[in-house]
């Protein structure tokens, strides 16, 4: 009231704002009642104490408008009558939603904005400090349960969650209360939203303190009124480090000093000064009967000469000058096309429904062990700035709660680290979740993520599963170990045939060498070592010319191996069978017949090998599979039944040879291999058999393997099965390497 008698002063004195007008004023006392509020407005329009409807009296200054009511409640029923009347009404305070509608209320205004925006910018504070799990209480009314739901929309919008929302009033049993206290008490929450005038949270406060409930964040928004006029000692000190919303205000230059010059013989007309002086001093009127807020028993008289500055700051609110700023502005004319500054330079017009523009200054209630308190001003949230400029908040004025030393959380889950998403818990808010790491070929590379991404074909997640990187190529390189391992084998063994070949040749006229024909020893051992060689095509990176070469090559070696031993079980059949004077073999003893089936054994690979190459020869390949964390670079076989025919036409052979060697078993054991070649055979097929399923199972650099293992244990099986035996006799037994005992087996075979 003192803000507006304040203004029309400083209206009045300053032409630049009415030219030529002068501005008086009535005041009325509404008593929270919308009776006497429509009274009271009905009085005014009427220019009589006892109102008479649709009567003006003509003998009385002209009425410009009607500032207040500041309840939405009281001013909703004033503003339907006034506006039949097309009579202006400014609002200082009421903020409900419906008095913007101009078809219901076509001559209402009011300096600040409606609830929606209230209740927008509260979701937007909220989410700026990360707080996801929010509760409400609110005043047990129409208006401020529709706000609650407003508030909920908002801040779940912005991807907050409310863990409960709970109405309460003055009026509350205390069976009520202890509930909602309990509820606070375990809930997670640590931010709540007290929606409702300062009046009705009082008890809930109360029973707070009482259950000694600290460590809670309370978030006060515009309709509640801070001042500790309104509130105990105890409940007031749960405030301390609370937020609240509260409408912009800015200075008011000279009104302090208009407020220390307060005088009862100054303002002799002014209903209120003299109750207001005697609660001030604590004396009383000589010769006056007031209301009652002093003892007049002990209570001194009172002068008018009391010093009022010393006291206006413990008398006033002065912290807190939202709604008397807004009364300030609301002195006004020609109220709908308004656009004028503040005697600070500050702008002021009203938008396309005739509401402000909406600004809050965002508070933090601090309170000090002396139990002295300040109001401090540490953001402002303005819908006129940009969209990145619309909050502005300075953290390091605000004080938190004393068990926080940093920003308090609330949420009802932690933040999902980037590498993992949310998923949300059955039955229970969005906000409740728990945190599962993205699957193989998924990242996540942001905070609290609802779904992972999957990285393109040819890259995949790092470690963290942060990021895509790309794949790592993969080939059974010389360097690997596997690869070194393999190469070591290989060489071992070509050694190892090398030195066989050396016994061989130095120990070439001794019987046991020049058995099963010497040559063919020697061309067997020449292509074992060269199956131990040609694994070294199948290592390193993959290249079109090793590519075409290494399944062919390594098959028309093989070929020729089989081929050698082949002839070498036929020579014998062929030398023993012909020693029969009836025998039909004996025009194929001759040295050429071996030979020929080398040369056919082979050829028939080498035609199979040429039409592979003529059709669609193996080529280099990158191969990328979703779900494998490596590119996979390997030759592509091409027509890969031409591979499978390859291992089957040396299976024919070895089968081939196996059977004949198991029929020249029952020769005499010092002139033939056949043993040796049937169990060398044995042996050859059970390791190609056992390759074909291995090397299915297998991908990359170990199916590589699979086929190098395979190469290097047939063509050792061969060796050692069938030259170990004739280099143990050479080296460890000379006495049996001699034709003599050769002869006498020979006998004793042919005895038994």
């Amino acid at each position: 009231m003192l803000g507006m008698v304040f203004t029309i002063s400083e209206i009045n004195q300053n032409p630049k704002l009415l030219s030529n007008i002068t501005l008086g004023f009535k005041i009325y006392d509404s008593c929270f009642m919308e009776i006497k509020a429509i009274q009271s407005a009905m009085s005014l329009l009427s220019g009589k104490q006892v109102p008479i409807a649709n009567y003006c009296c003509k003998d009385r200054p002209l009425l410009s408008g009607l500032v207040g009511d500041i309840m939405s409640s009281l001013s909703i029923p004033i503003a339907r009558i006034l506006g039949l009347y097309h009579f202006p009404q400014i609002s200082p305070g009421a903020n409900h939603p419906i008095l913007s509608d101009k078809m219901q209320f076509p001559s209402f205004l009011r300096t600040l904005p409606h609830d929606k925006f209230n209740n927008k910018a509260l979701a937007q504070l909220i989410i700026h400090f990360g707080w996801i799990w929010i509760g409400i209480v609110s005043a047990d009314s129409d208006i401020f349960q529709t706000s609650s739901q407003q508030i909920k929309s908002e801040i779940q919008k912005l991807g907050g969650c409310i863990a409960f929302s709970e109405q309460i009033s003055i009026f509350s049993p205390t069976e009520k209360l202890v509930r909602l206290a309990n509820l606070i008490k375990e809930s997670s929450v640590n931010v709540i939203i007290l929606n409702s005038d300062e009046v009705q949270i009082q008890p809930m406060l109360n029973v707070l303190h009482i259950q000694k409930i600290t460590g809670k964040v309370f978030i006060l928004t515009a309709n509640c009124l801070i001042s500790t006029v309104i509130f105990t000692e105890d409940s007031w000190n749960l405030l301390n480090g609370s937020l609240g919303l509260v409408l912009y205000s800015s200075d008011m230059p000279g009104f302090q000093d208009f407020l220390s010059a307060l005088n009862p013989y100054e303002s002799p007309h002014d209903i209120f000064i003299k109750l207001f002086w005697e609660k001030a001093f604590n004396c009383k009127w000589p010769g006056t009967n007031t209301s009652g807020t002093v003892d007049h028993r002990e209570a001194q008289l009172c002068s008018g000469a009391e010093k009022l500055p010393e006291i206006v700051a413990s008398l006033f609110e002065l912290h807190d000058l939202s709604y008397t700023y807004q009364t300030y502005l609301a002195m006004l004319h020609y109220v709908k096309h308004v656009n004028f500054k503040t005697t600070i330079g500050e702008d002021f017009y009203f938008g396309a429904d005739s509401d402000p523009v909406p600004i809050y200054s965002i508070i933090n209630i601090q309170i000090f062990p002396n139990n002295t308190y300040k109001l401090i001003k540490t953001g402002k949230i303005d819908s006129r700035a940009s969209q990145e400029d619309k909050l502005n908040i300075n953290i390091k004025t605000i004080l938190w709660p004393e068990v926080y030393n940093e920003i308090p959380r609330s949420i009802c889950s932690d933040s999902c680290l980037p590498g993992h998403r949310k998923m949300i818990r059955q039955g229970q808010s969005l906000c409740c979740f728990d945190c599962i790491p993205c699957s193989a070929g998924d990242i996540s590379n942001e905070t609290d993520a609802v779904d992972c991404l999957k990285c393109p074909e040819d890259k995949w997640p790092n470690e963290r599963h942060t990021k895509c990187i790309p794949k790592a190529i993969e080939f059974l390189a010389y360097e690997d170990p596997l690869g070194v391992t393999l190469v070591a084998i290989s060489g071992f063994f070509s050694f190892t045939t090398v030195l066989v070949m050396y016994i061989f040749i130095k120990y070439r006229e001794t019987p046991i060498v020049k058995a099963n024909n010497r040559d063919l020893s020697y061309l067997l051992l020449v292509s074992l070592m060269l199956c131990f060689l040609c694994t070294l095509m199948f290592i390193g990176k993959p290249e079109n010319v090793t590519c075409m070469l290494r399944q062919t090559v390594f098959g028309t070696i093989f070929s020729m191996s089989v081929s050698s031993v082949l002839a070498k079980t036929i020579t014998v059949v062929i030398a023993f069978k012909a020693t029969n004077p009836n025998s039909n073999l004996r025009h194929w003893v001759c040295s050429k017949t071996p030979y020929l089936i080398i040369f056919f054994g082979t050829f028939c690979q080498i035609i199979l090998c040429m039409i592979w190459l003529a059709i669609l020869p193996p080529f280099p390949e990158l191969h990328i599979q979703v779900m494998n964390p490596k590119v996979i670079f390997e030759c592509n076989e091409g027509q890969g039944v031409f591979f499978y025919c390859m291992l089957g036409y040396m299976g024919l052979l070895a089968s081939v040879s196996f059977i004949v060697a198991f029929v020249a078993r029952q020769l005499p054991d010092s002139f033939n291999e056949a043993k040796h070649i049937t169990f060398s055979m044995l042996v050859f097929v059970s390791v190609w058999l056992s390759f074909i399923p291995a090397y299915l199972s297998t991908q990359g650099k170990y199916m590589v393997a699979v086929e190098i293992f395979a190469i290097l244990s047939s063509s050792a099986g061969l060796l050692s099965c069938i030259f170990c035996y004739k280099c143990y006799i050479i080296l460890l037994r000379p006495s049996q390497n001699d034709k003599k005992h050769l002869m006498g087996k020979l006998t004793f075979s042919n005895n038994t």
